[in-house]
């Protein structure tokens, strides 16, 4: 008879009530399943009681049960009944117990015989096979704003993933200018539904123009991404005035993919605190991009500008980018 430690009771429980942190249930539900289990459990185990946790998990197949299996089985076969969320197997309180066990053999045999024979069964559900770490999937959520990117769903209606805009199989990579979280469900759709030509976009990056200045000039770059860089302005309108220029040659923003929108509003951001920390006396940004010959692009690859405010600097700031039309600009007169 195995006596009692109440020592390692106390560590347990100190650890459970006072010491855990717990930025998932994940630790909770491992010791909680070693207690089940007598203490061992390997990893499948383990990972089957995280899994009956998992919401977006249960949400994902019971739409396939609706949509789907249950419809071949309700409507086309007229096997199974369904009142409202409920489902029930056509002729069951007829079936003696032989029967019932017999049939359960059969499911179990095209089971088996069904996984032993195909490959990639689950495919359609695993993850990028690329591992993310989770400070990065913290970023990539952080920047999301707990909403989907696609449909705008809060995280806390469906679960988020990270998900590579460009697949890692069709040479997406895993910087964080490539990663989006989307909710399961437009994940799912992305993946079934885009055609794109992937191959042609992923030579497109490295695009280039040999009459272009921002292509091929040997410009003192402040910082960059895989996607993006920054330099001062040549010509500026207040001091650091900064450039964030996609390395692709593209003339304007509106044919931006969205892994370059990504890499360059990191930048900006990035460009923005550190101008906070050099110059304290900067109060405000203005944020522009001339798109077109008409509304004063004169360099046609795209760039944005961030122009550093700081007070005073104009006598009367009202109206702000308005004054690409100055008379238009105080819109308070």
């Amino acid at each position: 008879m195995a006596t009692t430690n109440s020592a390692d009771f106390e560590k347990l429980k100190y650890f459970l009530t006072t010491k855990m942190r717990m930025s998932h249930i994940y630790q909770p539900v491992m010791i909680l399943e070693l207690l089940k289990r007598n203490g061992l459990a390997n990893k499948r185990d383990i990972a089957e009681a995280i899994l009956s946790y998992d919401e977006s998990q249960k949400e994902y197949y019971e739409k396939i049960t609706t949509s789907m299996v249950g419809k071949v089985l309700t409507k086309n076969n007229n096997i199974t009944s369904k009142k409202k969320d409920q489902y029930s197997l056509n002729g069951f309180d007829g079936l003696e117990l032989a029967q019932k066990e017999e049939l359960k053999f059969i499911c179990e045999e095209k089971i088996l015989h069904y996984l032993e024979n195909r490959k990639n069964v689950w495919q359609h559900r695993k993850k990028s096979s690329g591992y993310i770490s989770g400070s990065i999937r913290l970023e990539v959520f952080k920047r999301s704003k707990t909403k989907c990117e696609m449909c705008g769903v809060d995280n806390r209606e469906k679960a988020l993933e990270v998900d590579h805009i460009i697949p890692r199989n069709k040479g997406g990579s895993d910087d964080i200018s490539n990663l989006q979280a989307l909710c399961y469900t437009c994940n799912s759709i992305k993946k079934d539904k885009d055609d794109t030509d992937l191959v042609a976009v992923r030579k497109s990056y490295s695009e280039r123009k040999k009459d272009c200045i921002f292509c091929n000039s040997d410009f003192e770059i402040i910082s960059e991404n895989e996607l993006a860089f920054i330099i001062y302005d040549k010509y500026p309108v207040t001091k650091f005035h900064t450039l964030i220029i996609p390395k692709r040659h593209v003339e304007t923003y509106f044919e931006l993919y969205q892994p370059e929108i990504n890499a360059i509003n990191q930048l900006i951001n990035q460009q923005k605190s550190n101008l906070d920390k050099l110059d304290k006396k900067i109060s405000g940004y203005n944020i522009g991009i001339n798109n077109g010959e008409s509304a004063g692009q004169t360099i046609f690859h795209c760039h944005i500008h961030l122009i550093p405010r700081r007070n005073s600097d104009t006598s009367n700031p009202t109206g702000g980018v308005r004054g690409v039309i100055p008379n238009k600009m105080d819109y308070l007169k």
